[in-house]
């Protein structure tokens, strides 16, 4: 789990560390295998739902449990306490959290990215570091796709919608990642010239807005999701049947939630901090600057 200090550079925030080379294997493994975890239980929710929640409609236990019966990964594996989960189930279910807990731990935050980050921000880092685990898994998934279908002639049924279902998540985990690293679309055209004070109150009122909007957006929308999606346990309705909307809907509010209160911890992170001064040049990148020079042989 250690670092070879002779290929790295840090600067001491505080008690935060910001390092410059990449992570070792503990950054990767941690994440993959809760996301592991989290594909296993989501796979297989049908089986907690009539374990700890079962419908008491009749025809929605017996469509739930055929269902349960069509998708189980381990059909002649024993249930476990009685019920329809089998001891693999409650594995994937217990680790979730436990894996979790040490991914938020042990994160670290490297020298690319925002670094006045405070302990509160590592569940953000963590589901960053989960989403890029994700993008290269549906990079994976797209070029085994692409071998079957141009090489052997013999493409899967799941492949593309396995691809979309991952490209949902990725899209909604990205910005919660985004909001925390302050590297979503802003304009400073007029907020630069604003005295420090107004700035404070143009955040503060931005960030009103958008926990109204989250708020509005999960009152109005909750039951809808979680009762008729998510409960019912809603399948996509194809040859692979992913149960796409039983799982983005509801992934939805729950992120739109998650960027409203870290848009909050930004304000308050953010609040003494020295005022930025944006310009043109921000967006150059100067290792991408010289390696075009070096590529075309320029000084």
């Amino acid at each position: 789990m250690g670092y070879d200090e002779a290929h790295l550079s840090t600067e001491r925030f505080g008690e935060r560390m910001v390092e410059e080379k990449s992570g070792d294997l503990w950054e990767w493994l941690v994440p993959s295998c809760f996301l592991t975890c989290m594909g296993w239980a989501i796979w297989h929710t049908p089986a907690y739902i009539l374990d700890f929640i079962p419908p008491e409609n009749p025809g929605l236990v017996a469509q739930m449990s055929d269902l349960h019966r069509r998708k189980d990964v381990t059909p002649d594996m024993p249930s476990l306490f009685g019920g329809i989960a089998d001891p693999l189930d409650w594995a994937a279910l217990v680790l979730i959290p436990v894996l979790f807990i040490l991914g938020v731990r042990g994160v670290r935050v490297y020298a690319m990215e925002f670094v006045h980050w405070r302990p509160v921000d590592r569940m953000a880092l963590f589901i960053g570091r989960c989403t890029m685990i994700l993008i290269l898994s549906m990079t994976c998934v797209m070029l085994y796709e692409v071998f079957l279908r141009y090489a052997i002639e013999a493409p899967t049924l799941w492949a593309n919608e396995l691809t979309l279902w991952m490209g949902g998540f990725v899209f909604l985990c990205s910005g919660f990642y985004a909001m925390q690293q302050r590297c979503h679309i802003r304009i400073f055209l007029l907020y630069d010239v604003m005295p420090r004070w107004l700035q404070r109150a143009c955040d503060v009122t931005s960030t009103l807005l958008l926990v109204t909007f989250a708020f509005f957006m999960v009152y109005g929308s909750y039951k809808q999701v979680f009762i008729t999606k998510f409960y019912k346990w809603e399948m996509f309705g194809t040859a692979f049947d992913p149960p796409i909307p039983a799982t983005v809907q509801p992934a939805i509010l729950i992120i739109i939630t998650l960027i409203a209160l870290q848009a909050i911890v930004n304000v308050i992170n953010d609040w003494n901090l020295e005022p930025e001064i944006h310009s043109a040049a921000d967006d150059i990148d100067e290792e991408e600057l010289a390696a075009i020079k070096k590529s075309v042989g320029a000084d």
